[in-house]
């Protein structure tokens, strides 16, 4: 017998059915496990040496693009393969997950630079790249590597495909935005923490991470299925990246609170004075007789500062006050959804939200 959803719990909203929810995270997992099976056919042209003497190099990528690929969730990369079946394009899938390819490859150029300029240690529960033995700062040069390896496949596998230039467009357009969100990101480092704004951070988390892991793999999905007129697309797009900065806020959440076990890395964004939600939060709440101690600690890497930091936190209630603003803005969320005009299948949205919603990693 069905058993229905409660109206009032909007974490079970996707789910129709007991079994119903049951069977649809088993297609999910058939998605994922097929997608990575694709992985040697889809990077293969990256690894025939394109010229005499380059074999090493061709080598190092090989490494490169496995260490820094797998043991990602590959949410963005099945997205783009998600949404072009949810459009009823089962048809494209291999081109599809070509594309999911080369977000979760984008991805690890990100992170491979991201990790040097933050000094990260650890990454997906393994060491950083630029950590290994023999690599250091020649990581540098291997994620332009990476960032190259993108291009490389698209023109291989879809250059001859009518919308090829409007996915290498997007592409070059997504990159860019990323890269001046990271410049206003690390360009917070050197202003005084005081002068930190909720603009400041708006900008950072669009630029930074809304567009290439939420907008990015729809907006691929919608140019190989053909469903990219303006109005499609500025529509993904506004839903998109409210649910890109729901999920840079749980990852401020999670930086501080969650376990590393489970995250894979330690947090530090006290210790390297990231413009962050708590932060923010903290500021416009705190005492004025906290404040000074707030602003003082914050940014520092000592043990006792990142203790006077998280002891304020806890004394604001910022763990409860999160998870307020966790179910308002998935409710908020959801509603924007049930609103769309677009004529874009709701599903698209309502899975990624859905997705993200209550996340410990």
């Amino acid at each position: 017998q069905a058993q229905q959803c409660s109206s009032s719990d909007l974490t079970h909203r996707r789910c129709l059915t007991k079994f119903g929810y049951i069977w649809e995270a088993e297609i999910e997992m058939e998605m994922k496990e097929e997608f990575i099976k694709q992985y040697e056919t889809v990077v293969q042209p990256l690894l025939q040496c394109p010229k005499p003497g380059l074999q090493s190099v061709t080598s190092r990528l090989s490494e490169l693009l496995r260490y820094n690929t797998a043991g990602g969730k590959m949410n963005r990369g099945c997205a783009v393969v998600h949404t072009t079946r949810v459009l009823g394009r089962e048809d494209l899938t291999f081109q599809a997950t070509v594309l999911g390819w080369c977000v979760e490859i984008l991805q690890a150029f990100f992170l491979v630079a991201d990790d040097i300029m933050d000094s990260s240690e650890k990454r997906r529960g393994k060491p950083c790249w630029y950590k290994q033995p023999d690599v250091g700062l020649v990581a540098i040069n291997d994620s332009f590597l990476l960032e190259s390896s993108v291009f490389e496949l698209l023109k291989h596998h879809i250059g001859s495909q009518p919308y090829y230039l409007k996915c290498l467009e997007l592409f070059l357009s997504v990159i860019r935005l990323t890269e001046m969100g990271q410049a206003l990101d690390l360009e917070s480092g050197s202003i005084p923490v005081k002068e930190y704004t909720t603009e400041r951070y708006n900008a950072i988390v669009t630029h930074k991470t809304s567009y290439y892991s939420f907008y990015l793999p729809v907006a691929l999905a919608l140019h190989l299925c053909g469903r990219d007129s303006k109005a499609e697309l500025g529509r993904a797009e506004e839903l998109l990246l409210k649910i890109g900065h729901y999920f840079q806020v749980q990852d401020d959440y999670l930086d501080c609170y969650g376990d590393p076990e489970v995250i894979g890395k330690v947090g530090t964004d006290i210790q390297e004075k990231k413009c962050s939600w708590l932060f923010l939060t903290a500021l416009e709440s705190v005492s004025d007789e906290k404040r000074d101690t707030l602003i003082s600690n914050y940014g520092e890497s000592g043990t006792e500062n990142v203790k006077a930091v998280k002891e304020i936190y806890e004394d604001l209630n910022l763990q409860h006050k999160f998870l307020d603003y966790s179910e308002a803005t998935y409710a908020k969320i959801c509603n924007d959804i049930e609103d769309d005009e677009s004529g874009l299948p709701a599903k698209i949205f309502q899975d990624f939200v859905d997705a993200i919603h209550r996340r410990s990693k």
